[in-house]
């Protein structure tokens, strides 16, 4: 606490009188706003995305405002690091890789609303939480990749079609264990119903070529050696592969494949996100919320989605040329709060269609 000539002087910068009253009065307030001016100096994130990602936008953010930004990166546990630090947690924002990880924070009650005019303008409806809870920042799209030279262009248009007996054998795909697997099954529960999307899901499991394994990029391997013709998989490892001059065989694997944007005649190509959510306990929430709204900001979004070949969520903000050059696309626009609710269910099917 300041002393009482400290206390004086402020209350004289402000215009008060010099009564001893008036002095114990400021410096009965002094307190919180000394605290109130060393908050809006910082800003403290937790992210799940990786630092080569997020550290020029922070440091971008940091020279146009001035205010610190101080990271945790983890891959893991965040979820249960903010339930054992609880209300005393210092952490502002967390920043994630998917949608699983969005709706975990909400349902953990770790998460506070940021009503902000600003991210609700830059962020379509479809990609926030509907009670302002989480805010997407890049979509990523869930695609089909097909062998160049053994499959037509127009061969498959939809996500059903990788059902159909005459891919028998043909196609590979990740784990169901993961949530971008669980999310594109959701996806079909919200739009089709849950009998559908088994009957989905069980037509897929009997065209695999081989037991779901390894991440979306051994997928586009295992086409570039034969092993199946189609795999799902997100679309920024296509870039990822092509331009990854420590790994030249990867090159490769791009160069053997194709993309395809499924359901464009309906309801869109899948889409998950990377996305920010305000802690229940934010201690720098002002300085917290700025940061929000720089990053769904026409600068920080161009930089984001770039530098990792995904889509800026804000539609304002053009595409990255290499990216576009891929093909345009419409994204399925139901909000993906209501998909990510719908994982659970998601994996109760994949389980009693024996999908591994």
């Amino acid at each position: 606490m300041p002393s009482r000539s400290k206390a004086r002087k402020s209350a004289s910068r402000r215009g008060f009188g010099r009564g001893l009253l008036v002095a114990l009065l400021c410096a009965l307030i002094a307190p919180p706003l000394v605290l109130s001016a060393a908050q809006a100096e910082e800003v403290n994130v937790y992210s799940y995305r990786q630092e080569f990602l997020i550290r020029p936008l922070l440091d971008r953010f940091t020279a146009e405002t001035g205010i610190e930004v101080n990271v945790v990166f983890a891959k893991t546990g965040m979820i249960e690091r903010l339930k054992a630090e609880g209300r005393h947690s210092p952490a502002d924002l967390v920043l994630t890789s998917d949608i699983a990880r969005l709706n975990a924070l909400v349902e953990a009650d770790l998460a506070r609303p940021v009503p902000s005019d600003s991210l609700r303008a830059a962020i379509p409806a479809a990609y926030r939480h509907p009670g302002d809870l989480w805010f997407g920042l890049t979509m990523r799209a869930r695609v089909i990749y097909y062998a160049k030279a053994r499959v037509a262009e127009d061969a498959i248009t939809r996500y059903e079609d990788l059902a159909d007996p005459k891919w028998r054998e043909r196609v590979c795909v990740r784990s169901s264990r993961h949530y971008y697997n669980q999310a594109l099954l959701a996806s079909i529960i919200v739009a089709a119903g849950a009998e559908t999307a088994e009957a989905w899901a069980r037509g897929l499991r009997a065209n695999l070529a081989r037991k779901p394994q390894g991440g979306d990029r051994g997928q586009v391997k295992a086409i570039k050696e034969g092993l199946c013709d189609v795999a799902i998989g997100n679309h920024y490892y296509y870039g990822v592969m092509k331009f990854n001059d420590k790994r030249p065989e990867q090159k490769e694997w791009a160069a053997a494949v194709g993309l395809i944007f499924p359901n464009q005649s309906d309801r869109g190509t899948h889409v998950n996100l990377s996305g920010m959510a305000m802690t229940k306990s934010a201690p720098n929430a002002a300085a917290a919320r700025k940061l929000m709204e720089f990053l769904a900001g026409p600068e920080a979004q161009a930089i984001y989605a770039a530098s990792n070949y995904e889509y800026p969520v804000n539609p304002a903000v053009p595409w990255n040329p290499e990216v576009a050059s891929w093909g345009r696309f419409r994204p399925d626009d139901e909000n993906l709060q209501g998909i990510a609710e719908r994982a659970p269910e998601a994996l109760r099917i994949f389980d009693r269609v024996g999908f591994e």
